[in-house]
């Protein structure tokens, strides 16, 4: 039995890249408009991404200041994808709704105390 073949693939090259660039812009722009949490994510790495750049000595620091931030980021857009692909398959009250929710908040808990973790370790390790 073969899978059925999407239309969406098949895109090569060039073309598969600006399509993918599109369509990730076009996820940002909808998380920043629809999603409380990474807009407030976004305020807060707004003000620490240069203040990672200006405290960091070296390459590494700096790297190692600014990837917990973008991992907050990353973790709350997939936070979100879950909760979005979730609500759209029911609104009721389930207890595995639940738990795929909560599970997503607590990765999101999880990367930002990784930010305190990081930049603590590494501005007063």
């Amino acid at each position: 039995m073969t899978e059925p073949i999407s239309p969406f693939k098949g895109k090569t090259g060039l073309t598969r890249i600006l399509n993918a660039a599109s369509y990730s812009w076009a996820g940002l722009k909808a998380a920043f408009r629809h999603e409380d949490a990474f807009r407030q994510e976004v305020f807060l790495l707004v003000p620490l991404l240069p203040l990672a750049l200006y405290l960091g000595d070296t390459g590494i620091e700096r790297a190692l200041l600014i990837a917990p931030l973008l991992g907050v980021l990353i973790v709350e857009l997939l936070n979100s994808a879950v909760e979005a692909a979730v609500d759209r398959v029911s609104l009721e009250r389930h207890p595995l709704i639940k738990r795929a929710k909560d599970m997503g908040s607590a990765a999101v808990m999880i990367a930002l105390a990784n930010v305190i973790v990081v930049w603590g370790l590494v501005l007063f390790g």
